[in-house]
């Protein structure tokens, strides 16, 4: 059976448990729990004879031949003594319940998972399964886990960018479900498996990636996805943090950080007033290696992420348009960063591509650099990929095929080869250079730059289709209301 055929084997039983109230995000929670158990019995028998830290009378068997009230009980039992327990499996168990109330339904679904041999299978097929799955979760946008989930495309782009190597530490201040750090993996392995030596690989596996998650779930699902993907043991120590990233400086300093920080300008934290009812208050970080006190959520992530750096340390970090223009901390921010980094590449992304409405962002590519008087940053390449370029997530979704001009025109490991495609001669020409010197004379210090003419708003013979011009509209009103709200937000708070 191969990866496709077994994720949907798993994923149309969840139409049956719809009916119950278990929603996507419930189920595939569940399956995490099931496939974790399946897969250490597994690895505890022969010919692996592991030992999986699971305590006797608590293993997949205890749960295959038990049936009703009694199944549900001790799974309860279950769920909560394997979140005592150390290393990833305490882990992947802490604070888990049972979304499943009928005890029929579970059994089935135990009884599904139990038909498959789950560590006979490559670690490629068992993460296309997993991976399947979140993508389904995230199309379920009404349960809000778009908010976590990257386009696989545009992930797989910023790491061929990168181009991360074998012996270097990765990280992700958001991870997420660990997106970043499977294509990153994946690349590793690709180009350089055959001659890494034991030790690397040994690294790879136990030492590269690091990370923070503060949503439990989700950081779940991480964990799980890291293990069916082969990094990591079940005994190992999680190198994915559940604290908030922001709160202050990493634990050490990383060679790469490729990251989506979440969307939402603010970082706030709900309170009850002195009537009883709960409100939100903008939450400050007060970090004295920050260049900018804020609570602007993405100007700190890319405060944060600077400091996470390694001297000569590189970073990839998708950014919402307002940090290429805000005034006040964002100008700042920014001042700070062409100084003190070589930010040399923005990659303008087209809407359409995320699962959360109303976003416009970017792909900001920096170097962090030792300290000097002296600007490091000395020419941004832009490559528009927004204007006149028209994304869905159904009809038209975003492939890594579309990004290729843009990571050809990169030039990744020989940026001094770089060619504007962009001329006199070539206006429609979307990589193009600009000077340190223009950008500063730029109000605000603006990086939100483009060139191109939009084409739709001229030639009205060429509109795209229909689809495509009202999810242009609906991620334009999303902006505006989210903008709007922000604003609404900042009086409530000032009175």
């Amino acid at each position: 059976m191969n990866a496709q055929t077994l994720a949907n084997k798993v994923w149309n039983f969840c139409h049956t448990l719809r009916d119950d109230g278990v929603g996507y995000g419930d189920y595939l929670e569940q399956l995490t729990y099931l496939i974790f158990l399946k897969m250490a019995h597994e690895y505890s028998q022969p010919p692996y004879r592991r030992d999986t830290g699971i305590p006797a009378g608590y293993g997949w068997p205890s749960l295959v031949r038990r049936t009703g009230a009694e199944l549900e009980a001790h799974y309860l039992d279950l769920l909560r003594t394997l979140g005592q327990q150390s290393g990833t499996l305490g882990q992947i168990f802490t604070k888990a319940q049972n979304k499943i109330q009928d005890p029929a339904k579970l059994a089935r679904v135990i009884h599904m998972i139990d038909a498959e041999k789950w560590a006979m299978l490559d670690a490629d097929v068992k993460g296309d399964i997993y991976e399947s799955l979140l993508e389904k979760n995230a199309e379920d946008t009404k349960s809000g886990a778009g908010q976590y989930f990257t386009p696989r495309a545009l992930i797989q782009a910023m790491v061929a960018c990168v181009q991360p190597q074998p012996g270097k530490t990765i990280a992700d201040p958001s991870a997420g479900t660990g997106g970043f750090f499977l294509a990153a993996y994946d690349w590793i392995t690709e180009h350089h498996g055959a001659r890494m030596d034991r030790e690397q690989k040994q690294f790879l596996k136990h030492h590269a990636f690091h990370g923070n998650e503060i949503v439990a779930n989700t950081r779940r699902l991480c964990l799980m996805n890291l293990f069916l993907h082969n990094i990591g043991e079940i005994d190992d120590q999680p190198n994915i943090a559940p604290t908030d990233a922001l709160i202050g400086p990493a634990p050490a300093r990383y060679d790469y950080v490729l990251a989506n920080p979440p969307f939402g300008r603010k970082s706030s934290m709900t309170v009850t007033n002195e009537e009883g009812e709960q409100e939100k208050e903008d939450f400050v970080y007060n970090r004295q290696d920050f260049w900018a006190t804020t609570s602007n959520k993405q100007l700190n992530f890319v405060q944060h992420i600077r400091t996470m750096l390694k001297e000569n340390g590189q970073a990839a970090v998708v950014v919402p348009d307002n940090v290429l223009f805000e005034g006040g901390a964002g100008e700042t921010v920014r001042r700070k960063l062409l100084i003190t980094t070589e930010l040399h590449t923005i990659l303008r992304l087209p809407t359409g591509i995320f699962y959360a409405n109303g976003v416009k962002a970017n792909v900001l590519f920096f170097d962090n650099k030792p300290g000097r008087a002296e600007p490091w940053t000395k020419d941004i390449w832009i490559y528009d990929y927004r204007t006149n370029v028209h994304h869905t997530l159904k009809r038209k979704p975003l492939r890594l095929e579309h990004l290729q001009d843009f990571i050809d025109c990169y030039q990744p490991g020989r940026r001094d080869r770089r060619q504007e495609t962009w001329s006199g001669t070539n206006p429609t020409g979307r990589w193009r250079k600009y000077s340190l010197d223009e950008v500063l004379k730029r109000d605000k210090v603006s990086l939100d730059i483009f060139w191109l003419k939009d084409e739709s708003l001229g030639d009205m013979d060429n509109l795209p289709e229909p689809d495509v011009l009202i999810g242009d509209i609906i991620e334009n009103l999303e902006a505006g209301l989210e903008a709007f709200r922000n604003v609404a937000q900042g009086l409530e708070n000032s009175r």
